[in-house]
């Protein structure tokens, strides 16, 4: 049997091939009855598990149908197909030799404020999805918690209208704002410019903390920096308020 995303999906591919296999709905909503059920089939038939597209379980809850069938012994092999994330990043030209998934972003301005933070510092291209309708925000918020950093957005990857197009975060969310692209949507950026490897030099965050104060308020200085360098916030805060009080 064939444990699908959506059956209706699955169910145009198998007549595409001529396949009649009973399918069962297996999704973000299916609790853990129905994974139940099929590791129960798995002991004794085999059970596929299919995605819309792409690989199964990059960013979706296969995974918990893969731990449960380990854990109950069942044998499990991987047949990967096309990933968004990889392919898209052999179109952006941003470095490969590092890169970081890190799915969906929070919907919420302060969630997904808080997890960017969480990503300034890693030395590697960033791999995200996003939706159409929430791109231009999403790609303004990378600008104001990472800097504006060389950035590629693909779409439609494999399909008839794929693109990638590239710039730095602000000029793609200017031209995204007011016009959200259709399809799905993987968003890369670039890692933090070759300066944050002065960690150690604190003359450098000074001089970018002193040239940030003079259009920014202590705060959004120090996060810009922070970002910029790899430091912590708080610590960049603190010295962005010693820089402000000299004479």
């Amino acid at each position: 049997m064939i444990a699908a995303e959506d059956t209706r999906v699955t169910a145009k591919l198998l007549r595409h091939l001529a396949i009649k296999i009973p399918l069962v709905a297996y999704h973000d909503h299916s609790d853990a009855s129905v994974r139940a059920a099929l590791v129960d089939r798995a002991a004794n038939e085999v059970v596929a598990l299919v995605s819309d597209a792409g690989t199964p379980l990059i960013s979706d809850p296969g995974y918990k149908l893969v731990r449960d069938a380990r854990a109950a012994g069942r044998n499990i092999i991987t047949l990967p197909g096309p990933c968004a994330a990889i392919a898209a990043l052999t179109l952006a030209g941003l470095p490969t030799d590092r890169f970081l998934f890190a799915g969906f972003l929070p919907t919420k301005a302060k969630a997904r404020g808080d997890a960017i933070a969480e990503l300034a510092t890693v030395r590697g291209t960033l791999v995200l999805y996003e939706s159409g309708p929430r791109l231009a925000a999403t790609l303004a918020a990378l600008a104001d918690g990472l800097g504006d950093r060389d950035a590629a957005v693909a779409r439609e990857l494999t399909k008839l209208y794929e693109e990638c197009v590239t710039g730095t975060l602000n000029d793609l969310a200017a031209r995204y704002t007011g016009a959200p692209p259709k399809g799905e949507i993987v968003l890369m950026v670039a890692p933090p410019a070759a300066d944050t490897a002065e960690d150690g030099d604190d003359a450098a965050v000074d001089g970018a903390l002193t040239e940030a104060l003079l259009t920014m308020n202590v705060a959004k200085a120090a996060k810009s920096v922070a970002a910029r360098f790899g430091r912590e916030r708080s610590d960049v805060y603190a010295r962005g308020l010693t820089l402000k009080v000299r004479p």
